[in-house]
């Protein structure tokens, strides 16, 4: 469904990137791992046409996405939510959640406010508080739910749980899994390994900027020598 193989892109001069391979399938959740600075952040910028990239291609459902813009890529069913939130601060839940709503993909069944609270119950409680009077596990919440407005068939999650309390990460996990039953395919960025070996079907670790391993959460469980060299502090 979704297939990024052997990307290269780099910051101006600097190369960033030194083809990096991922596939995520239908209803199928994916991670993407690693210590920081490892290249994740880059590679989901570089999916998202953020950055763009010297060589290697990225395909959606059979459609090339390599060298798309940012607005297309969206349109086409894959929503971000991005590290760092980036909600609108001076709007409300309410207004945040309906700024991005669309249906491009002409889905039959659209998700509407009363789906997301189903998903987040907490921000029906805050639907008129503006974006910069919710706490931060409020807003991952209000980022997810920003992304799942626009109807995506992939969501991606950079640095799902980040900085956020042991309950609220609790409650974004909770609702990730709703959205797996769903059937909704994700790609997500996290160090909460336990957490992630709930829901993920599939992991990738990056090293310096390159794919480094892959395999199931059965794998990656039953190998303490990769989990030590690749995401040990």
């Amino acid at each position: 469904m979704f297939q990024v193989r052997d990307i290269t892109a780099a910051y101006g001069s600097s190369q960033a990137l030194f083809g990096v391979t991922l596939t995520v399938s239908n209803n199928q959740v994916v991670t993407l791992l690693g210590r920081n600075g490892m290249g994740k952040t880059t590679t989901v910028k570089s999916i998202m046409g953020l950055i763009a990239t010297v060589a290697g291609s990225i395909e959606f459902e059979g459609i090339r996405l390599t060298g798309r813009p940012s607005h297309e890529i969206a349109r086409r069913g894959i929503g971000l939510v991005p590290e760092g939130r980036q909600i609108f601060p001076n709007l409300t839940v309410k207004e945040n959640l309906l700024a991005t709503a669309a249906n491009y993909r002409n889905v039959p069944e659209p998700y509407t406010l009363d789906d997301i609270f189903v998903i987040f119950p907490r921000l029906k409680e805050r639907l008129k508080h503006f974006g910069n009077q919710l706490s931060g596990g409020e807003q991952q919440m209000l980022a997810v739910g920003r992304a799942l407005m626009i109807n995506p068939k992939l969501l991606i999650l950079d640095e799902a749980t980040e900085g956020l309390a042991p309950l609220v990460r609790k409650e974004i996990w909770k609702g990730l899994t709703i959205l797996k039953s769903k059937g909704l395919s994700i790609l997500v960025i996290d160090k909460n390994l336990d957490s992630l070996f709930s829901i993920a079907d599939s992991h990738y670790i990056m090293e310096k900027g390159k794919t480094v391993w892959s395999g199931t959460t059965d794998d990656l469980k039953d190998n303490a020598d990769i989990k030590s060299r690749y995401l040990g502090v």
